[in-house]
């Protein structure tokens, strides 16, 4: 990669927990960090310090998301495989969003998320990953071009919501129903309005919504409104005309 001056630059660029790739780097930098003191390490370890890296992960979010335009959040499983049914709809529908001026945010991680990814940079659009740091970490998907790594779940889902304006679920499993659970709960109490929600796939999402209706809303622990806090489809272009009418597009 070449700057207009001729000077080459780097691929990636790391920002503390954000990464940058290709068209997402910025020619600054941030500055060094101070050198670490040899001592005792343990202070690092108490809940007071936690508060701090707790601030310091919604700080370096908020600054690295900020700037980005209207976006939809796309979940899915890590465990999808590439040239299946369900990652090539991935593809599409990173696609197809771009296509309606949407960025699109993933989880950063493989599978459907690196799908949906993958549609968004092939689109030529702005490629979102938030990735969180687990035991089994993969790291984030080649298709992320702008990258930001959480330790906690709560600060990552926070950027979920506040930077999006619809969510398309893929079908996933305990964390992508982690992660619609916890839409769908803001939407019903109205802590975030005028929020798509939007299930991709009848065959895998029929039995979740009979559960819904036949079980929870018939024993009076949801009400029948509530089943209208999301929509199914298994067509790309329903997908994105549903969130883009619902967010005023």
């Amino acid at each position: 990669m070449v700057d207009p001056e001729g000077a080459a630059r780097p691929e990636e660029q790391r920002q503390g927990p954000v990464l940058r790739r290709r068209e997402q780097i910025q020619p600054s930098t941030t500055d060094q960090r101070l050198l670490d003191t040899e001592g005792d390490s343990e202070w690092v370890h108490t809940d007071p310090w936690r508060v701090m890296r707790i601030q310091s992960e919604f700080v370096e979010g908020f600054g690295a998301l900020a700037e980005l335009p209207s976006a939809i959040s796309v979940f899915g499983s890590a465990r999808t495989r590439p040239g299946s049914p369900e990652y090539e709809a991935g593809v599409r529908l990173g696609k197809a969003l771009v296509d309606a001026g949407f960025a699109v945010i993933t989880g950063g991680g493989p599978g459907a998320m690196e799908a949906a990814n993958r549609g968004a940079r092939e689109a030529r659009g702005i490629s979102v990953g938030l990735g969180i740091e687990l035991p089994f970490e993969q790291g984030l998907n080649p298709h992320v071009d702008i990258g930001v790594n959480f330790r906690y779940f709560f600060v990552r889902k926070t950027m979920f919501v506040k930077y999006a304006q619809g969510f398309v679920v893929l079908p996933g499993g305990l964390g992508t129903l982690d992660e619609l659970f916890e839409a769908l709960t803001l939407v019903q109490t109205r802590k975030v309005t005028r929020f798509p929600i939007v299930l991709f796939g009848t065959a895998y999402w029929s039995g979740l919504v009979d559960w819904l209706r036949d079980t929870v809303v018939a024993q009076g622990k949801a009400s029948e409104h509530d089943l209208m806090l999301f929509h199914v489809t298994d067509d790309v272009e329903e997908a994105v005309a549903l969130v883009s009418k619902e967010v005023g597009r």
